[in-house]
C-alpha cells in the first residue's frame, strides 16, 4: 500500500496548491485558538473550511481539521464547537489531543473518525492503544522523539495506524509539554496555539547588527546580510560560560525523505509535512516532491535524492531523532 502523504495548509489557497500538487490528504484548521498554528493571517473561517473540503473531496484527497490545543477551563465551549463544526463541514477526521475532548467527540460525534495529535505525545505502544480502546482513535500522530526502531516496536504492538512527521520545521521538545514560549510571552502554545506569537516578536536594527526578540529577550544576533531566523527560544543563540551557540538545537529543518523505506518497513500508514505557515508554493513544491518519493517507492525505483535542500530551515537538514543524532 502506497504510504499517504499528509500535507499542511494554512490557507485555503495553500490546500489547493497541495491537492492540485498530489497530496493524498491536508490538514487545516480553524481560526482561533483551537489549533496549534494560531498565527494572524492563517487558517480558515467556516465557509473557507466548507468550500476547501469540497474541493479536496472533488479532487479524491481527504482534508483533517486540527483542534489539536488543549480547552481552558471554562472556555470548553470554544473546542465543543470547532469539533461540530468539523463533522458539519464534511472533515474526513479531527486531529485532538485533550483527553477531556477526546472523550466529548466520542461521545456527541461518534461518526467522526478520531486522529491523536502529536500535542498528546503518545510515544508508547500502551498509550497508543489506549487511546484507541478509550476514545476510538484510529491513528496516531508519533512524536518527534522516536527512532525508527522504536517506531517499529510500537507498530508491533498495535493496530492502530501510525503518522509520522518527515519533513519541515522541527520541535526538539517533547510535544505538548513545552513551556518555554510561555514563560517568555505568557501565552501558551498548548493552550493559545501558537509558539513565539507574532505579537511578541520584534527586530531592532544596532547599527547593522539586527536583534531578534520574544517578549523583550533576545534570542538572535546577526550581523547585516546573515539570514534572520524566527524567534523561538528553543533554537536561539545564546552565551553560557565562555561559550556562544544554539545549546538546544541549531535552527535546522527535518528531512526524513531518504528514511521513507524504512518507515514504510516499520509499518507507518502516513508521512506527515510541516509547514501551515509556509507559502503556497513551498507546499506545492514540497508536496510533489514527497510524492514522486512514494511513488517511486510503490514502483521499485531508486528514491529521488537532494530533491528539498535549499527550501529547508538555514539550508541545514537533519534526520532528528529517527537516527538518535541529536546533541
Amino acid at each position: 500500500m502506497v504510504m499517504e502523504i499528509v500535507c499542511p495548509a494554512g490557507t485555503p489557497a495553500s490546500l489547493r496548491a497541495a491537492v492540485t500538487a498530489g497530496a493524498h490528504t491536508v490538514y487545516c484548521g480553524f481560526a482561533d485558538e483551537t489549533n496549534a498554528r494560531n498565527f494572524p493571517g492563517l487558517n480558515f473561517d467556516r465557509a473557507e473550511m466548507r468550500e476547501g473540503i469540497a474541493f479536496a473531496h472533488d479532487h479524491g484527497a481527504k482534508v483533517l481539521i486540527a483542534i489539536n490545543t488543549f480547552p481552558r477551563a471554562g472556555d470548553e465551549a470554544l473546542w465543543h464547537r470547532a469539533v461540530a463544526d468539523a463533522e458539519s463541514c464534511g472533515a474526513d477526521a479531527v486531529i485532538l489531543a485533550d483527553l477531556g475532548l477526546l472523550d466529548h467527540a466520542a461521545r456527541h460525534h461518534s461518526g467522526l473518525r478520531r486522529h491523536l495529535s502529536v500535542q498528546a505525545a503518545a510515544a508508547n505502544a500502551d498509550a497508543v492503544n489506549f487511546y484507541a480502546d478509550t476514545f476510538g482513535v484510529k491513528r496516531v500522530v508519533l512524536p518527534r522523539v522516536l527512532s525508527v526502531q522504536e517506531i517499529a516496536a510500537i507498530n508491533a504492538e498495535t493496530d492502530v495506524e501510525t503518522e509520522v512527521f518527515v519533513y519541515g520545521g522541527l520541535c526538539v521538545m517533547a510535544e505538548g509539554r513545552c513551556s518555554l514560549s510561555s514563560y517568555a510571552t505568557g501565552l501558551s502554545p498548548n493552550m493559545n496555539g501558537v509558539c513565539s506569537p507574532a505579537s511578541h516578536v520584534e527586530y531592532h536594527d544596532d547599527k547593522g547588527v539586527l536583534d531578534a526578540r520574544l517578549g523583550g529577550y533576545t534570542i538572535h544576533r546577526v550581523q547585516k546580510g546573515e539570514p534572520a531566523p524566527y524567534p523561538t527560544l528553543c533554537k536561539g543563540c545564546f552565551s553560557a560560560g565562555d561559550k556562544t551557540g544554539h545549546l538546544f538545537e541549531d535552527p535546522v529543518s527535518l528531512n526524513a525523505e531518504q528514511l521513507i523505506p524504512q518507515l514504510q518497513k516499520a509499518g507507518v500508514t502516513a508521512l506527515k509535512i510541516e509547514g501551515r505557515q509556509r507559502s503556497r508554493s513551498y507546499v506545492a513544491q514540497v508536496v510533489r516532491n514527497f510524492r514522486a518519493a512514494v511513488d517511486a517507492l510503490e514502483a521499485g525505483l531508486p528514491m529521488p535524492e537532494g530533491m528539498l535542500a535549499r527550501l529547508s530551515e538555514g539550508q541545514a537538514m537533519t534526520t532528528g531523532a529517527y537516527k538518535k543524532t541529536w546533541r
